[in-house]
């Protein structure tokens, strides 16, 4: 089918990394996918949640939040807190930056990870993730310096969309693919093809394993192609 950029079904959008966009940040990364834009940040504080305290240990969480007009027609500012999809979305970010980490033995620290979204055309949660990890990295490259221990860092992760659309698998959707999607899916690898999690869900008719197996294959192609870009942002 043709798509609405004119990609083929295997292509990504233009996707661009901007490193140290934020200046005050300990880590940070400009993201864009396509028409979808995120500032992600990851900010190292002192003190860590209830159940690490005396551990020793330190903890690796997210916030995510959408401008009121990152979309075509302005939206509610989330003033009494997140609401259940920011809460999903910024769980998922949080578990997978988590997964990134080589250990969690760098003391007593919360490394709290912002994503705010500027611009959404689809795939918000996966750019997030592959811009946050950027951050994620700098910031635990400061955290060594500060402590005089090995960073914590482990492996890079990232993120991309998936779905069927008119019948065809299609990589990394933008908005007007996503809403018309039959299914939507969002894969999190770590590198170079470990699973951090897999959402799938049929908007409409349910997916074969065919089709599972398809959007799989063209998300750990894409996937691979955001390993590329990241280590060569981080200079890896």
């Amino acid at each position: 089918m043709a798509r609405a950029d004119g990609r083929a079904p295997d292509a990504l959008r233009a996707i661009a990394l901007e490193r140290g966009a934020n200046p005050y940040a300990e880590g940070s990364c400009l993201v864009r996918f396509g028409g979808t834009l995120v500032h992600c940040t990851a900010s190292v504080e002192e003190g860590v949640p209830g159940f690490r305290k005396g551990s020793g240990k330190g903890w690796v969480t997210a916030e995510y939040a959408m401008l009121p007009r990152a979309t075509s027609e302005r939206t509610q500012r989330e003033r009494n807190g997140p609401g259940g999809r920011s809460q999903e979305i910024q769980r998922l970010i949080g578990r997978s930056l988590r997964a990134a980490m080589g250990t969690m033995a760098f003391g007593e620290y919360t490394i709290r990870i912002d994503c705010d979204v500027l611009q959404a055309d689809g795939g918000t949660r996966t750019a997030s993730i592959t811009g946050a990890c950027v951050a994620l990295a700098d910031a635990c490259d400061w955290l060594a310096q500060r402590t005089g221990k090995p960073s914590p860092f482990g492996q890079l992760v990232a993120a991309v969309s998936v779905g069927m659309v008119g019948g065809e698998p299609l990589l990394d959707l933008c908005y007007t693919e996503d809403k018309d999607a039959e299914v939507d899916a969002n894969v999190v690898l770590l590198d170079p093809d470990q699973f951090v999690e897999v959402q799938g869900t049929a908007e409409g008719a349910p997916f074969s394993r065919r089709e599972l197996d398809a959007m799989v294959d063209l998300a750990q192609a894409g996937i691979a192609t955001l390993f590329g870009i990241q280590r060569q942002v981080l200079g890896r």
